[in-house]
């Protein structure tokens, strides 16, 4: 029992209850040191009697090495990782040093353990406890996290234990949290009079004042004033400090030799004690050293690691020992291993220039790369760097390391290295690969006219020496500057890139910031035809220019199939760029539900693989969804995430999607008045014109809704689409007088638009027909309308369209009540059951959409009391597009 913990362990105890039933539960723990994080991670294991219980902790000294957290996590369970699904296998063998990588998104790690996690839960619930997880190294911390986002049903409970001061942070957004406070003077006397019950009131009393109700505090000065020490009688010495203090007065009556025996265990990060004896030999220190360490409750022996008490009792071994002793601990160690370890103990046994030193580590830098951990090889080459004695190696390294932070999304250190990279190199090809990295570090961070400036100025040096790179780096700044709105920017960098090889796509890409719509267009199609080839960014790219020409069915294709290839290779990081253009494509055909279940997984794989741009994207997808569903309160939160990324197509999005709403609300007043401060002829023109046409009619403003017109109608002449050839139609018919209105309305119809765009021309036609006194001809349009619009969530047109059909005299009983299947799955539901439907097994399709195969048959036995089916083969037989 944890004194004065009862709310905190009901917690964590529902969590072990949830499990045990079928539900999965993360929670992180957070409080200062001793405030008995690790006492309830304890608590945890000691009552999940009937679960499997696997535990980890990070450790300071392995934070820089990669995946270390996750090997001291799974290692006896590395005979089940050929279970996993191939590229699975493949990334966690090569993580955990059992192979090689090939090369693969790192996020992939992450569903290894997820699918690893899950199919040990399979036999009995599963209870995985992680302490000191700010010290966990950051490619371990970022997999277990991307597992832990994604648990649903596997029976799984993961708890992490993080410290909240004098550590580094471990930042785990969107996961439950609970802080632990100091205890209440009632629970901390408690504690006190049940473990120092020999304690005269007077020194009681004093522990009490001292320890401020950490637990750890009291427990350990009581320990020194048994031992009649006093320890920091100061108010403004920490309570952690007192703690390390008190565990330094005890370690300090220990014998040399144990004491050098606990600084190579502190040293050490392994635990393993034939690594610790080896190098305790190499100081004069061996195996019968440990018995006074064990008998003072320091370090104990817990399955074959040896593992201190509480993680401040390493803190204060390793930090309360000189520095010319942990040197040599530290000497020790590397001369026992033969490992990447080895390298790392050498470096943090030096302490000036040393090339021998540098280049061992620069070796476990690549060795790292072989195992897909970024992070770990940006720490490698910056340290490196850091003991290199030549200017040029010290750049060289730098700029390696900066590359490597990048790939493993710490932006700003990334940042940070290629600033300080540029300082030490001279050669204008390694300036250039630098100079690419700041910028891209300054598009993912959403400052586009940064990344234009710097790659324009790292172009002009590199024209004489290398002209494709110089050329390839003008056409990405004339596509900063077109996402920034930058019109000047982008011509600046066409002009430049006039002689250059890739002088053609320079200047298209600059035309795509050009407000004149055959230059434009014509930049558009040129860009479609010379999208480069093999790589799948490029890929999202031709299928996001295909949709900026609204070729929607082609582009729908492209985008599928890109993203279908995105989940086949695991390259989940391009995964949020290829579900952006889904989910527009499936936008524009008014495939809503499908678009807002490719528009959350994209926002979600978005965030946690720190692409707050793409991220903001996506939520203008989903807004636009909202508005047209009339969810004012969810299009707020959207635009809200739109807003953290200051960009002008984001901003133009927002004032669209808003538009929506007002439109859908019947507010036109309100939605005019928003858009008199737009001209028209300022923008680059899209079917958004479509429905200024609309509110400047209904609001009565007959030049706006010509100037809309007349641009939406040369921009639809120059894309040569029959759907939105469609629109054009209904807005003549909503500009023309009452003889003429008809026929376009039935142009209109006969042409087509999507579903949507289809049913708004239904219901204004609908509406001209009433006005017109031909209500029974009204009423299919109007039938057929609220149909769509019911089926797609619209609604406030749906409201409006049953409002018509019952002023032409028609009940609503008899209109277009339908049964809608898919309105009735989550869009989790939707995404499993289109996947299962195709005949794919639950492991399969968890491998694509980053869940474990139980989650999947978890949302399938949801799903298929919704559909009205039994078994999976009857998905097959439902029309699931929608």
């Amino acid at each position: 029992m944890l004194l004065g913990r009862g709310a905190e362990t009901a917690a964590v105890d529902q969590l072990l209850v949830d499990a045990r039933s079928g539900r999965s539960g993360v929670l992180v723990v957070r409080g200062e040191a001793g405030i008995g994080k690790s006492a309830l991670l304890g608590h945890a294991a000691a009552t999940a009697t009937d679960m499997r219980v696997v535990r980890g902790a990070g450790v300071e000294f392995e934070s820089t090495l990669p995946f270390a957290g996750l090997h001291q996590l799974l290692r006896r369970f590395t005979s089940r990782l050929d279970c996993l699904p191939a590229e699975q296998t493949t990334a966690l063998r090569a993580a955990l040093g059992l192979g090689s990588a090939a090369g693969g998104d790192r996020f992939m790690v992450g569903l290894a353990v997820l699918t690893l996690l899950a199919d040990l839960a399979e036999e009995q619930p599963l209870l995985c406890l992680i302490d000191d997880a700010h010290w966990l190294d950051q490619s371990s911390a970022e997999a277990l996290l991307f597992a832990a986002r994604r648990l649903e049903a596997e029976r799984v409970t993961i708890i992490f234990a993080a410290r909240d001061m004098h550590a580094p942070e471990f930042s785990a957004p969107g996961l439950a949290e609970l802080r632990l406070s100091r205890l209440d003077g009632t629970a901390a006397a408690d504690l006190l009079a049940l473990y120092a019950a020999d304690l005269d009131h007077h020194r009681r009393a004093h522990v009490l004042r001292e320890a401020e109700g950490n637990p750890l505090a009291l427990l350990e000065l009581t320990t020194a004033q048994r031992q009649g020490r006093s320890i920091s009688p100061y108010p403004s010495v920490s309570t952690t400090s007192k703690i390390e203090e008190a565990f330094a007065h005890r370690i300090n009556r220990l014998p040399e030799r144990t004491r050098t025996l606990l600084l190579v265990i502190a040293a050490d990060d392994s635990g393993d004690p034939a690594v610790v004896f080896t190098a305790a030999a190499h100081l004069g220190a061996g195996v019968a050293d440990l018995e006074s360490a064990e008998r003072h409750n320091l370090v104990r022996l817990h399955e074959d690691r040896l593992v201190f008490r509480h993680p401040l009792i390493r803190s204060a071994i390793y930090h309360g020992a000189p520095a010319s002793r942990r040197f040599a601990a530290h000497r020790a160690l590397a001369a026992s291993l033969e490992s990447d370890r080895a390298a790392w103990h050498l470096a943090a046994a030096t302490t000036g220039p040393d090339e021998h030193v540098a280049a061992s580590l620069e070796r476990s830098a690549q060795r790292a790369q072989d195992r897909g951990g970024h992070a770990a090889l940006a720490a490698a080459y910056e340290r490196a760097a850091a003991l290199s004695p030549d200017p040029r190696d010290q750049g060289r390294r730098l700029a390696v390391a900066a590359q490597a932070a990048l790939d493993a999304g710490r932006l700003e250190h990334a940042g940070s290295l290629a600033e300080q990279a540029n300082l030490h190199l001279t050669e204008p090809i390694s300036l250039g690969r630098v100079a690419e990295v700041r910028a891209m570090v300054a598009d993912l961070q959403g400052d586009l006219h940064k990344a234009h400036s710097i790659l324009f100025d790292a172009a002009q040096s590199l024209v004489e020496v290398a002209p494709d790179t110089a050329g390839r780096m003008l056409v990405q700044a004339a596509g900063s500057a077109w996402v920034a709105g930058d019109a000047a920017a982008a011509e600046q960098a066409a002009d430049h890139a006039e002689t250059l090889p890739e002088g053609r796509r320079a200047r298209a890409m600059a035309c795509l910031v050009s407000t004149d719509v055959a230059q434009w267009s014509a930049a558009v199609r040129e860009l479609d035809g010379d999208v480069p080839a093999g790589s799948l960014r490029a890929a999202v790219w031709g299928a996001c220019l295909t949709s900026l020409l609204r070729d929607d069915h082609v582009a729908l294709r492209r985008a599928a199939a890109v993203e279908q290839e995105c989940r086949t290779q695991g390259a989940i990081g391009v995964l949020p760029h290829a579900l952006l253009a889904l989910s527009s494509s499936q936008l524009n055909l008014g495939r809503h539900r499908e678009a807002r279940a490719s528009g959350l997984e994209g926002m979600r794989v978005a965030e946690d693989t720190g692409q707050p741009r793409i991220r903001a994207h996506l939520a203008a997808v989903l807004a636009h969804l909202a508005a047209i569903a009339g969810e004012e309160e969810r299009h707020a939160e959207l635009t809200a995430i739109m807003d953290t990324v200051d960009l002008p197509d984001l901003r133009r999005e927002a004032e669209w999607s808003l538009i929506m709403v007002e439109l859908g609300l019947g507010r036109y007043e309100a939605a005019a008045d928003r858009l008199a401060d737009h001209p028209v002829e300022q923008e680059i023109p899209g079917s958004w014109l479509a429905d200024h046409v609309e509110v400047a009619v209904r609001a009565g403003r007959v030049e706006p809704a010509d100037r809309a017109f007349t641009r939406f109608a040369e921009w639809a002449g120059h894309i040569r689409q029959p759907a939105i050839e469609a629109v054009v139609a209904r807005c003549r018919a909503l500009l023309a007088d009452e003889r003429r209105a008809e026929q376009h309305y039935q142009r209109a119809l006969q042409l087509g638009a999507a579903p949507f765009e289809h049913a708004r021309t239904q219901l204004h036609y609908a509406e001209w027909l009433r006005r017109a006194h031909r209500r029974v001809d009204a009423r299919p349009h109007l039938r057929s309308a609220a149909g769509t619009f019911q089926r797609l969530g619209a609604t406030p047109w749906a409201g409006r369209a049953d409002s018509e059909l019952r002023a032409t005299g028609e009940s609503r009983a008899a209109s277009h009540q339908e049964t809608d299947l898919l309105g009735r799955l989550t869009p989790q539901e939707l995404q499993v059951v289109r996947l299962a439907a195709t005949g794919l097994t639950n492991k399969v399709i968890g491998a694509q959409l980053f869940l474990s195969p139980r989650t999947v048959g978890y949302h399938l036995y949801n799903a298929y009391p919704k559909l009205g089916v039994a078994s999976r083969g009857e998905l097959a037989t439902l029309d699931l597009v929608g």
